[in-house]
Formats: structure tokens, C-alpha cells, sequence
């Protein structure tokens, strides 16, 4: 007469070498279950003759009725109802008021069924449904007993309230063991879909070190389909390298060497990502990074932190060069970096099984030409790149140059500071001499900091006075 604990699957295999067993009762076992013991009570009230004689008719109809109500559920148009199980429950609460009612209100064996129909209530729909088959099982079962009126004693046999407990509570031990089971095994899919995520994470932020963060985030959150595909945007590129490091290669260990470049491709990242570029490759000791894809705040906002970028490297360079002198690398190594703007053909390039997420363009040929041309410690840019930066920061004309793939010689401009810094209000200053160097940022220092520094620059001067002495 009951339903059974809501299904949830047959199984879940969350890795082909550990599947998750869940196995909750299925509703046709459940209510086969549920009428079954009903059966048994009304036919030990039979027996005893607790109800009329006639009502054995009740037995067939326990026997039938399940597998119409499963015929019904899943082989008709009613499959296609939504809430069918709901439904089909509340019909059964409708029925044991019916059945409580022709029981004539006798205490134990009503009690055993209204406990069994509010048990299957609350397993398979909660609060909402229980109050629902309460209502239609109260209704019921008064119309029921207006019509046919209550037994003359509410007391039953001993024999019949053994088996209208012992019926109930094998009805409800079964659920509630069915139900545990499949709870128990919720929550082993749970544990092993977390360990699963966890792996996943893990897995991701390793194969991220292969990707610049703006394409890795747009693939895993769905925003760009892993694919052959191109489009065209405008972007603004940056080409770098060190002058200096194939001497320095010359003279240093392979080892240390590996380890001093990776140092500086760490800096310069780190420079890269805070303007928001997207670092397209390391090639031997240059590095190449692009604006403007996969996101883009504007052509002249791209621009800007482009060149921002390049400034910011020019003065970290420096800090790094004295680091490296405390290291005993003496040779005087320096950047120099071309930055061109322009439109490009940008995305995934490769074969089906191998891509690289790269930009490809007469503008990229000119951003590594302006890069090759430009002297130790220069920001050479091109002329489009002038034009979108030319309010903030300050350049100087360098003339022109003749590029394969331009029809005209291509004006380029040499990077010279940002205009704010310009002038005794900068926040900046630098001196590098050989046995000095200095950079400082008075934007960037603490109060604690300036007092420290402070000292150091009074100790030097005097030590500088005293030898001059």
C-alpha cells in the first residue's frame, strides 16, 4: 500500500575501477512490500473475526493492486505525469483510510497501518507530503466509517496485534535498512566525488604552468572550446631577450645558468601578469607577450599596460642586475624590448591532437624586429602604439625603419618614461655606476622602511666623504 524510499540510481561509477553501489528499494518491491504485510493483517482479522466475513475480497485486491499501480505508473500515458510517485502514494494514503475505516476503527491494526503510510510519506516526500496523506487518509477513512460505522469493540485479539506490529515493523525495518544502505552509499559517492574534484584541481593547476592564466581560466570555465579556430583582433605585442646573456652562457655553468634565467623569466611573469598580459612563449632568453586577447579592456588601455609593463621591467632589471653582482655575475646584463599594435590572427593553431594558443602576423614580425634594433635598456615602439600612448607617457621620435611585409618605412619611437614621473614631483630615482647602484621608488616605501634607508644613504655618504678626505 506504500511506496518506497525515493530511487536515486541502480549505480554511480565515478571511476571505472571503483564503482559506488546504490541501491535503493525500487517502488513496484516497495509497494509489493507494503501491501503484503497489509494483506496480513486484514487476514488475521479475518481469521479472528475482528471484521465481517466478507470483506475477503480485501486479500485479492492487496494481491492485485500493486502490479496495476505499477502497469499504470510505467507503461501508460500517467509515466509522463510529473510527481507520478507522489501521486500514486497519496492514492495509496487515500486507501488505508478506507481500509481503516472498513476495519471499523480497531485500535492496533489501524494504528499499524496509519504508521505505515506515514512512514512511506515521510521517506519518500518529507513534511509536505506526509500532511497531504494525512488530510486524504483522514478524509477517507471518516467517510469510510460514517458509511459503515465502527466495530463494537476497538480492542483486538492478542494474535492480531502481534501481527499488526510484527507486520508494520518488518515493513518499516525493510525501508529503513534500504534507505540506510542507500544513504551509506550517497555518501561514499560524495566522498569519492570530492576526492575526485581535489585530484581535478590539482591536476588543473599543474597542467595551468603550460598555459598563460587568461587561456587556462577561459578553457575550465567554458568560455573557449578547446578546437582549431583563428579570429582576427587587434592586440599590442611585446618582444624582450638579454643583451649579453651569450657571453654570459660562455662563462657560466649550465646549471647556474639555467638557474639565473629561470630567476629572471620568474621576475618578469610576474611583471607580465600583474598588467594582465598573456604570456605567449619563452624562447631561449626572450619572451614574448600579447594584449588584448582573451580579454581586452580597449585598444588604448592595452596599449598603455603593455608599455607599462615594459617600463616596470626596464626598472626591475635593474634591482635583479644588483642581486646578480652579490651573486658574482658581473657581467652587466640588460633588456631590450620592441612593442608594435595592430591587428594580428590570434587562436589555437596546431593539429587535432597538438595545439599552441598563439598570435601569428606582419605586427608580431615588427614587435621582434623593434626588438632587435632597439639597444640595451631601450623600449622601441611602433608608431600605432605611439599614437594610443603618446597622452601619458613620454617618447622620443627615432625615425624610420623599413620592415618586410610594409609597403612604407614604419615610424618608431623610443619609450623614455611615464609623463606623471617626469620632473622634480617623480616618485622615482636611479644611479648605476660601476661600484654603486641605487633604485628607488618613494611610492612603494613604509614609514619603517624610509627610516632604515635613510641611515644606509647617511652611512654611504659619509663613508664617500671620508675617503675624499
Amino acid at each position: 500500500m506504500m511506496n518506497a524510499p525515493l530511487k536515486v540510481a541502480k549505480s554511480l561509477t565515478l571511476d571505472s575501477s571503483k564503482p559506488v553501489a546504490v541501491p535503493p528499494m525500487p517502488d513496484y518491491n516497495g509497494r509489493v512490500l507494503a501491501y503484503t504485510a497489509t494483506a496480513a493483517i486484514v487476514a488475521t482479522c479475518l481469521y479472528q473475526s475482528v471484521v465481517p466475513n466478507y470483506m475477503y475480497w480485501l486479500l485479492a485486491g492487496f494481491v492485485i493492486w500493486p502490479h496495476i499501480i505499477h502497469y499504470l505508473s510505467r507503461r501508460t500515458i500517467l509515466r509522463k505525469s510529473p510527481r507520478i510517485r507522489q501521486k500514486m502514494l497519496a492514492m495509496d494514503c487515500a486507501f488505508a483510510g478506507g481500509l481503516i475505516g472498513l476495519l471499523g476503527l480497531v485500535a492496533i491494526p489501524s494504528v499499524a497501518v496509519i504508521i505505515t503510510a506515514m512512514f512511506s510519506c515521510l521517506i519518500v516526500g518529507g513534511i509536505r507530503l506526509w500532511l497531504a496523506g494525512t488530510v486524504l487518509m483522514t478524509t477517507t477513512a471518516i467517510i469510510s466509517v460514517a458509511t459503515l460505522g465502527t466495530a463494537d469493540s476497538f480492542q483486538s485479539p492478542l494474535l492480531t496485534s502481534v501481527v499488526s506490529v510484527a507486520a508494520a515493523g518488518v515493513y518499516i525495518c525493510v525501508t529503513a535498512y534500504y534507505a540506510h544502505q542507500q544513504a551509506r552509499s550517497l555518501m561514499q559517492a560524495k566522498t569519492q566525488i570530492q576526492n575526485q574534484r581535489e585530484q581535478s584541481i590539482a591536476l588543473s593547476h599543474k597542467l595551468s604552468k603550460y598555459l598563460s592564466p587568461q587561456v587556462w581560466q577561459s578553457i575550465f570555465t567554458g568560455e573557449r572550446d578547446v578546437r582549431l579556430e583563428t579570429q582576427r583582433k587587434k592586440l599590442s605585442i611585446f618582444f624582450s631577450d638579454i643583451k649579453g646573456f651569450t657571453e654570459l652562457s660562455e662563462e657560466m655553468e649550465p646549471e647556474a645558468l639555467t638557474e639565473l634565467l629561470n630567476h629572471y623569466f620568474n621576475e618578469m611573469s610576474e611583471v607580465a601578469l600583474k598588467y594582465g598580459g598573456t604570456i605567449d612563449k619563452f624562447v631561449g632568453d626572450s619572451i614574448m607577450v600579447f594584449f588584448g586577447d582573451p580579454t581586452s579592456r580597449g585598444s588604448r588601455e592595452d596599449a598603455f599596460a603593455c608599455v607599462s609593463m615594459a617600463v616596470e621591467m626596464r626598472k626591475h632589471m635593474k634591482i635583479m642586475r644588483q642581486k646578480w653582482r652579490s651573486q658574482g655575475i658581473k657581467t652587466p646584463l640588460e633588456i631590450r624590448m620592441g612593442i608594435s599594435t595592430g591587428y594580428t590572427t590570434v587562436g589555437n593553431f596546431g593539429a587535432e591532437n597538438r595545439m599552441d594558443y598563439t598570435i601569428i602576423g606582419k605586427e608580431v614580425n615588427l614587435a621582434s624586429r623593434l626588438e632587435s634594433l632597439a639597444e640595451p635598456g631601450e623600449i622601441l615602439v611602433s608608431y600605432e602604439t605611439f599614437s594610443l600612448i603618446k597622452d601619458k607617457i613620454m617618447c622620443r621620435d627615432k625615425g624610420e625603419i623599413t620592415v618586410k611585409g610594409f609597403g612604407r618605412p614604419v615610424p618608431i619611437y623610443e619609450v623614455v618614461d611615464f609623463r606623471r614621473d617626469m620632473g622634480p614631483n617623480r616618485s622615482f630615482m636611479e644611479h648605476e655606476h660601476s661600484g654603486f647602484a641605487m633604485y628607488l621608488d618613494s611610492d612603494k616605501i613604509t614609514e619603517k622602511e624610509r627610516t632604515c634607508i635613510l641611515a644606509a644613504l647617511e652611512d654611504a655618504a659619509d663613508r664617500l666623504r671620508q675617503e675624499e678626505v
